[in-house]
């Protein structure tokens, strides 16, 4: 049995240092791990574990874990606090709530950047600001607390940032990225990605539209219209998308 009783996680001991700086993103995020080895592993990102692998694992086990708490903690508070709204309507709201852009924004309002582990390829590309590295990241700190302090801690610690993103979409206050929303359903839905395809563009040069079709799941959806191809994909990216969560 390893430190983290029958969790077959590869955390090496933390450093001194790196215990002051892990102090600082307990004190801002106002939490408390009492196995900060789970902590510094939820930094872990695979380019780093991969340069290091004598010194850590990656996260992305804790990611994994971290997605399902979170799901279910989203889903428990959206199930309390609106018995009324149909199942469609909760799915799409909690996938708001829990994509990438809502993730990555509450990373950086805790500074989650500051202590990511990456390697130096990630580290020259700016994966530090990279919302899928920071999203990741989240969801792994979510993990490792549940693991270290329990559901009942989590949940508190989740909703206190989550709740806000909650209202957002309850008040239509949110970012819509179709596009983003649409690529993370279709990975866990169908394990594959959508495919834009234009079908044609019309109007002159200086005033063209462009019309876009995508593919999910085998369905094809659109055409999406707009004065680029970027605005069409996210208009068809929005038709596949309402159609799936029945909006």
């Amino acid at each position: 049995m390893n430190i983290f009783g029958n969790h077959s996680l590869n955390a090496a001991l933390v450093t001194l240092d790196r215990k002051k700086e892990l102090s600082l993103f307990e004190k801002h995020a106002e939490i408390r791990f009492r196995r900060l080895e789970l902590l510094n592993l939820a930094f872990s990102h695979r380019s780093y574990a991969n340069e290091n692998p004598s010194k850590t694992d990656n996260n992305e086990k804790l990611e994994f874990l971290g997605d399902s708490v979170l799901g279910l903690v989203v889903a428990d508070y959206l199930f309390q606090i609106l018995p009324d709204k149909a199942e469609g309507d909760l799915a799409r709201i909690k996938s708001f709530v829990v994509s990438e852009d809502s993730l990555a924004i509450i990373a950086k309002q805790l500074k989650v950047d500051n202590y990511i582990l990456i390697g130096k390829g990630e580290e020259y590309s700016g994966g530090r600001n990279k919302k899928a590295i920071l999203a990741d990241a989240m969801e792994a700190i979510f993990g490792a607390y549940y693991l270290d302090s329990g559901l009942k801690s989590c949940r508190k610690f989740i909703l206190k940032h989550l709740i806000p993103e909650i209202t957002k979409v309850l008040e239509n206050k949110h970012k819509k990225d179709y596009k983003t929303l649409l690529q993370e359903f279709a990975q866990k839905k169908f394990k594959s990605y959508p495919r834009y395809a234009l079908v044609k563009k019309t109007g002159p040069d200086h005033n063209k539209t462009f019309w876009i079709q995508v593919s999910v799941g085998g369905e094809i959806f659109g055409p999406g219209t707009g004065k680029n191809k970027k605005e069409a994909e996210q208009n068809a990216a929005g038709m596949a998308y309402k159609s799936f969560f029945k909006q």
